[in-house]
């Protein structure tokens, strides 16, 4: 009977030993910014374990004084029963294997669930140890201020966003993957790398003649927005919609270009950063902004060309279809 009552308080002392020793290693692996990330996505756990945490150096404290009281006590009631070489040894293996190593490696798996399901264990240790606990907690925040929350970098970001391609677990598709890639890198790219330049821009004059023979022009583009510069390319007076023209007599009484309603539009240079450009088409109203360099106008950039650097792919419409057939052609002609 005897033997049945220490084997008893043996397991019971490894026990509180080894839940003591996972917690210590899953809580103070638990991040307060991941924690306060998930709280606001619904998880209980985290919103239990927030103020644990924020109070980090009293939970410690009480779990570490938890764990040696029970490590101590272990030889101890050992000693009772067997010599004390014996009891020495079988407490040290004891607790090294079940009170250690094989909770640590347990709790570290998940930090999250272990610590959520024992929180009301851990604030059980916080008032049984609180009158030691309180001390090493205001000697500990006056030695050791708290770490202050540092954020993810943008190439940090990118490979933390890379790890969800080929993942099974992961919600996010290679689709998704791309898109915020891409978006990621906005910000290191230029409006100069994307943009078409000058020499391939269809574009009018003011004092141009919209007649048959140019509108013939405008629709072999396939573009639906056209450019109005000066002859020094340094002005852009606006931009013609081609569906605008739909209803203007171009037999009897051709107009000017500059006899049209203009759709005004702004300029940006050739080293504005890719981020800031979707403020730029919301603030000039327009799909189509001409950008400059040293005054002067060098070619044009779309919200199209924008979107196709996030997707990292080409968006081919119907026109560019036959754009590029067209061109086919005529180089089979040749």
């Amino acid at each position: 009977m005897e033997v049945i009552i220490l084997i008893v308080q043996v397991v019971l002392l490894v026990g509180v030993a080894a839940i003591c020793s996972g917690l210590n290693v899953a809580f103070m692996s638990l991040n307060l910014a991941d924690l306060r990330r998930k709280a606001k996505l619904g998880n209980s756990y985290a919103k239990w374990l927030m103020p644990l945490r924020k109070n980090a150096h009293l939970t410690l404290a009480a779990i570490l004084l938890t764990n040696v009281a029970a490590a101590s006590l272990t030889p101890l009631v050992i000693d009772t029963r067997l010599s004390g070489l014996w009891a020495v040894v079988i407490s040290t293996l004891a607790l090294t294997i079940f009170a250690e190593i094989m909770p640590q490696a347990l709790f570290a798996q998940n930090a999250i669930l272990w610590t959520g399901r024992l929180v009301w264990l851990i604030r059980l240790m916080i008032i049984v140890t609180y009158p030691l606990a309180k001390p090493l907690q205001l000697m500990l925040d006056r030695m050791f201020r708290h770490a202050t929350h540092s954020l993810h970098t943008r190439h940090e970001l990118g490979l933390l966003v890379a790890e969800h391609i080929g993942a099974k677990e992961s919600e996010l598709d290679e689709d998704e993957v791309e898109i915020i890639k891409g978006a990621l890198q906005l910000s290191e790219k230029k409006v100069g790398s994307i943009m078409t330049p000058i020499e391939r821009v269809f574009s009018l004059r003011p004092f141009s003649l919209i007649d048959d023979k140019l509108i013939d022009e405008i629709k072999a583009t396939g573009h639906s927005r056209i450019p109005v510069f000066n002859t020094q390319k340094t002005i852009c007076f606006g931009v013609i919609l081609v569906k605008e023209l739909v209803d203007i007599d171009f037999d009897e009484d051709p107009p000017r270009v500059d006899e049209l309603a203009l759709h005004p539009t702004q300029l940006v240079g050739a080293g504005t950063a890719l981020d800031t450009m979707f403020r730029k088409f919301i603030s000039a109203q327009t799909h189509l902004i001409p950008v400059e360099r040293d005054d002067v106008i060098v070619g044009i950039v779309t919200i199209e060309d924008l979107l196709e650097e996030i997707l990292g792919h080409e968006i081919e419409d119907e026109s560019d279809r036959a754009v590029a057939l067209a061109n086919r052609l005529k180089r089979k002609r040749s």
